[in-house]
């Protein structure tokens, strides 16, 4: 048994991250704080868009490419849990649900109204009938996206009963193989997607970002 760096430090970072973000976005829109919804949006914007540039350019375990597999890979994943250097197949496409959830709430969330006194910043791009829709959509994903995030819970859960301890892997970027020939290290630098996570969120900040920041730190 062997141990190897799956998970760069972005990759960790960035799962924790997420974490925290929706639960500010829950919290915020539950509690009325429209501006700090707004600059937790935008947060979680950057930290995605950087995700998804990093799963071209980054380690080889963060690529977009090494979440396709077939749907008997996924079955069999399933059935009996797979010793793979990064995502399982059932856990990839948990991430591609993830992503594909989470784009879809940030994007209407920039296209969403309350009709009074706050707008996202494209409600002036798109027709009435768009922000109609990204209302409803917006509200009816995240409760979607909650649901996922109950069975992501639950598959850990499972996975850790299994051996599988998923949470620890995340925090430490290790994990233990049974393969002696498995590289010792398939991950990179990960001063790159900082700095495009950084560059991202200060264009958020001086375009969409500076109104809700003004009221919360003004």
């Amino acid at each position: 048994m062997t141990t190897i760096k799956v998970w760069d430090g972005f990759i960790r970072c960035f799962h924790w991250l997420l974490v925290i973000s929706i639960a500010v976005l829950y919290f915020s829109v539950e509690e009325g704080m429209i501006e700090l919804h707004f600059v937790a949006g935008f947060f979680t914007l950057a930290l995605i868009v950087t995700r998804i540039v990093w799963g071209v350019v980054g380690s080889r375990t963060a690529k977009l490419s090494g979440l396709i597999h077939s749907p008997k890979a996924v079955l069999q994943g399933l059935k009996k849990p797979i010793d793979t250097t990064g995502h399982s197949a059932p856990g990839s496409y948990m991430v591609i649900a993830f992503f594909t959830l989470i784009l879809t709430q940030l994007i209407t969330g920039l296209m969403s109204s309350d009709g009074i006194l706050t707008d996202g910043p494209l409600v002036e791009y798109v027709s009435s009938d768009t922000v109609d829709f990204a209302n409803w959509l917006h509200h009816l994903n995240f409760d979607i996206l909650l649901y996922a995030i109950g069975l992501h819970i639950a598959a850990i859960v499972v996975y850790k009963i299994k051996g599988k301890p998923l949470v620890k892997a995340m925090i430490t970027g290790e994990k233990a193989s049974k393969s002696n020939s498995v590289q010792s290290s398939v991950t990179k630098s990960p001063w790159l997607a900082w700095a495009i996570f950084a560059g991202l969120l200060l264009i958020l900040a001086f375009t969409w970002g500076q109104e809700p920041l003004q009221y919360l730190f003004g």
